[in-house]
């Protein structure tokens, strides 16, 4: 068969765009298609209010944009601007009390008082290896680590916070919920192992090199990927949706970034049937609903630090997020949710209007779920932050429903593509040493779908492509990916 392309990936989310780049750097003639007008995917950043007011569509702040092993090798620090806030987070509590995470780990064990020396033990260990946590959590977990050390570090602090001895080491509320803020991103049971995995690793990247926030919004990451990729002879084709793999033309490799329930209705009766079962019992999680704000003023927090961050997790005690997060996982709408709250135009003044700015929020609800969250998410912050509807000049609400319509990766509105817990960690979406391959000839899965697992991050599509390059290609060598290279 004459093939007219070396590689064709469909999906111009991050994962995507970082095969096609890796490929595109190897030599080979690559083509990616895109369903929307524009690349970006959970990277894109629209005007979603009032006109000149620019909200990111999904992904908001990006703690792995200096730790992804991916993101290192393509230096993406020198592609593109960031803004990197010196508190990294806060979480507010009743009474005008706050948790402030700063990137300085010293200053922020200071804040805490009783509880500071006890969060600075957790801590300090993994924020000394912040590179080798990030080598760690940023691959299979069927894989032998690299730093048997630092993984078993990590491991024991994991299993300790994913435990009902969460609370052990700790005698106030403050730094309990400080934590428990950052690993409720997972939307998953709390406490429990992954999400006491997840957020150990995301507060180790805050008090390392910070959570940076791009200038001009999340979609200045896929810009510079879709640069390179050009740069290098690579093509984007937008406006084009790929239903079926018959769409599509000859090529050598195909990296899908879609789900698995999108594989397989894009292979018919192409793909083997215990695949197709294990594919097939592959498990979506919870939603999202997003809420963004066009402000007069900055959010009226009550504790002045919080005017200072760029994440806010607002929800109350570590017992209240835990209970609104494993009402979600029954199947409810908490009457006092969860919010993560992004202040970008803090930090970046493109964001908005001058004097004005941006708010981005959005809460966790069962999958599927067509509940305008406004209202809840308002309530919220105005529980910590008096008078914040005083200074709404407009709001952009998206239900877990459209959420999944706008993208097609986040079934019933799961950014997380997939449940992201540990055994669903291990079969990502199946258990083998390479479950980017699949058994359709030069067919890949490069999405979220696959390990390391959710987040802007670049490795799911780095490792896709690497495997297309030992097995459809006969090389190992992997390109340079960084400008100078």
């Amino acid at each position: 068969m004459t093939h007219d392309l070396d590689a064709i990936v469909v999906g111009a989310g991050p994962n995507g765009l970082a095969a096609a780049v890796t490929l595109a750097r190897a030599g080979l003639s690559v083509r990616v298609y895109e369903r929307a007008a524009t690349a970006g995917g959970g990277t894109a950043t629209r005007e979603l209010t009032l006109p000149g007011f620019h909200h990111d569509v999904c992904s908001a702040v990006h703690p792995l944009a200096f730790e992804s092993r991916f993101f290192r090798e393509f230096d993406l620090r020198a592609r593109v601007p960031f803004h990197t806030p010196d508190v990294s987070f806060a979480h507010p509590l009743d009474g005008g009390r706050a948790g402030i995470a700063y990137r300085d780990l010293a200053r922020t064990v200071d804040g805490l008082g009783a509880d500071g020396a006890a969060y600075g033990r957790l801590l300090q260990p993994l924020v000394d290896r912040a590179t080798r946590v990030a080598a760690f959590t940023g691959a299979p977990l069927l894989r032998v680590p690299d730093d048997p050390a630092t993984a078993v570090l990590f491991g024991i602090r994991s299993l300790e916070q994913g435990s009902p001895l969460w609370n052990a080491r700790f005698r106030d509320e403050v730094a309990p919920a400080l934590l428990t803020g950052v690993s409720a991103h997972t939307i998953l049971a709390q406490p429990g192992l992954a999400a006491a995995g997840a957020g150990l690793a995301l507060t180790t990247y805050a008090h390392a090199r910070g959570w940076p926030i791009p200038v001009g919004g999340s979609q200045a990451i896929a810009d510079a990927l879709v640069d390179d990729l050009r740069a290098h002879g690579g093509e984007l084709v937008t406006d084009h949706e790929v239903a079926s793999l018959r769409d599509l033309p000859p090529a050598r490799a195909v990296l899908l970034d879609v789900t698995p329930r999108a594989l397989v209705a894009m292979a018919g009766e192409r793909m083997p049937s215990a695949y197709r079962r294990a594919l097939e019992r592959f498990r979506y999680g919870p939603g999202v609903a997003k809420v963004d704000f066009a402000l007069s003023e900055p959010v009226p927090w009550q504790h002045p630090e919080l005017r200072r961050a760029g994440v806010v997790h607002v929800g109350g005690t570590r017992a209240e997020i835990a209970a609104a997060e494993n009402a979600v996982q029954a199947g409810a709408h908490p009457d006092s949710p969860y919010v993560l709250v992004a202040q970008q135009s803090l930090f970046d003044a493109g964001r908005a209007p001058a004097g004005r700015h941006t708010l981005w929020t959005y809460t966790h609800v069962p999958a599927g779920s067509e509940v305008d969250q406004a209202p809840a998410v308002i309530a919220q912050i105005e529980r910590f932050a008096p008078g914040f509807r005083d200074v709404v000049l407009a709001t952009a609400s998206s239900t877990a429903a459209d959420v999944a319509r706008h993208h097609p990766n986040y079934p019933g509105g799961d950014i997380s593509a997939g449940v992201p817990s540990i055994p669903q960690m291990l079969r990502r979406p199946v258990l083998a040493r390479e479950p980017w391959r699949t058994p359709l000839p030069g067919v890949y899965l490069a999405s979220a779908s696959t390990p390391p697992g959710p987040g802007v991050h670049g490795l799911a599509g780095w490792f896709a492509a690497r495997s297309a390059l030992r097995h459809e290609f006969g090389t190992g060598i992997l390109p340079a990916l960084s400008p100078r290279g």
